[in-house]
């Protein structure tokens, strides 16, 4: 998914600095509150905690928040929502399949929400079953390429996880995106860590088996949608087996 996951870290740091940073910092925070209460609150035996609290970091949410989450999700600290998952289907503009992954605790008002995003941007629901066959459960870990005065390469993260049971190392650009049977995550984070390298995100994500390549007016269409959906509460995450080249990229960002 090398367009979409391109074009997800450039929006992702321009996100940081925006007016969504309120959104994108209440979804990471759902996100810890969420691991905490099904893991408990100790990082050492709850990997999943680990790697929202990381993400949340490097994300620039307050160490408050987090900590917070962290004893509203383990029943240290009253006020804690009952937040359901629940994977809705779809097609978005040119056939582009689509995963969407909400956390929420009104089941209608999610449906509801989803279904009109998508119908206003070209999108339609489909039945269970009928798109998440075309997507396999991964582990994704994302390596920052720049790194305290070095310069992280392809051999160097290839080199620390092949063994932790890495089996794609994908180059973004500023960033290389690791993957692995869903089953290793924490393995070749761990991996990473041990060989003196720093991640920004790692998580359990559905990666497509084909894709569907965009030009311009179709990319154009995909990140509305996707962006329409992004706006959502109880949107967390989404999945789309797109890919755009990078000059098209490049004339979407001009």
């Amino acid at each position: 998914m090398s367009g979409h996951s391109k074009w997800a870290t450039t929006k992702h740091k321009k996100a940081v600095v925006d007016a969504r940073r309120g959104k994108l910092f209440a979804k990471l925070i759902k996100n810890v509150e969420v691991a905490a209460r099904m893991g408990g609150g100790d990082l050492s035996g709850n990997p999943t905690l680990y790697d929202a609290i990381q993400k949340a970091k490097k994300s620039s949410v307050p160490n408050d928040n987090i900590d917070r989450a962290v004893k509203r999700g383990s029943g240290a600290e009253a006020g804690g929502a009952e937040y359901q998952t629940i994977m809705y289907e779809g097609y978005g503009p040119n056939g582009v399949a689509m995963l969407i992954e909400c956390l929420t605790d009104n089941k209608n008002r999610a449906a509801m929400e989803v279904r009109t995003a998508m119908t206003r941007n070209g999108g339609s629901l489909a039945d269970p079953g009928s798109v998440s066959y075309l997507f396999g459960r991964k582990g994704v870990v994302i390596v920052p390429r720049d790194q305290e005065g070095r310069t992280v390469t392809e051999d160097d993260i290839v080199e620390a996880t092949l063994e932790a049971g890495a089996e794609d190392v994908n180059d973004l650009g500023e960033t290389f995106e690791v993957l692995s049977e869903a089953t290793d995550l924490v393995a070749v984070r761990t991996a990473l860590q041990a060989a003196g390298l720093d991640y920004d995100s790692a998580d359990a994500s559905f990666v497509p088996s084909m894709q569907i390549e965009l030009d311009e007016d179709g990319a154009g269409k995909v990140f509305r949608l996707v962006e329409a959906l992004e706006d959502l509460d109880d949107v967390q995450n989404i999945y789309a087996n797109f890919d755009v080249p990078d000059e098209v990229l490049a004339a979407l960002d001009a």
